[in-house]
């Protein structure tokens, strides 16, 4: 049994904005969460780089939308395993302001094929990446998140096959 673990450092974004979650789905190249599960935009931060802005990096590949303002909130590890590989995933969680724009997903063949703005009602765990599940515990008890986004306009994004 291969003990081999791949630790991994990765800043995600919780986004509101009239009671909505802005969730990325997970494509087949998700290193680490099952594909199909909503998940939070973001992801690895890369050797140099500084957490926000790899957030920014990756808000920007996965949704198409610009960070304006970004702050850290929690902080959680996450042990799993994925294609035979055991990950150490350690997640920042910051609460973004985002810029206006319409929703579009940039990378090609990347971890993600789809962004969209959730009501935070229809959200349930079974939909969700465990540190998208995470972070819906961490809006509800407030009833709101700590920072609201600005004019942004409801759309589903996809990558064209």
């Amino acid at each position: 049994m291969d003990t081999h673990v791949q630790t991994r450092v990765s800043a995600y974004a919780i986004a509101v904005e009239d009671e909505r979650l802005l969730l990325a789905r997970l494509s087949d190249a998700s290193p680490i969460f099952a594909p199909g599960l909503w998940h939070l935009p973001g992801g690895g931060i890369d050797r140099g780089e500084q957490p926000v802005e790899a957030l920014a990096r990756e808000l920007l590949e996965e949704t198409g939308l610009e960070l304006a303002a970004a702050q850290l909130l929690d902080a959680r590890t996450y042990a799993v395993q994925r294609h035979g590989v055991n990950w150490s995933l350690t997640a920042l969680f910051y609460a973004v302001d985002l810029k206006a724009g319409a929703l579009a997903v940039a990378e090609i063949d990347g971890s993600t094929d789809a962004a969209v703005w959730t009501p935070l009602a229809d959200l349930r765990d079974s939909m969700l990446s465990p540190a998208a599940s995470d972070a819906l515990r961490m809006l509800r008890p407030k009833g709101q998140s700590a920072v609201h986004s600005h004019s942004l306009r409801t759309a589903t994004s996809t990558v064209a096959s």
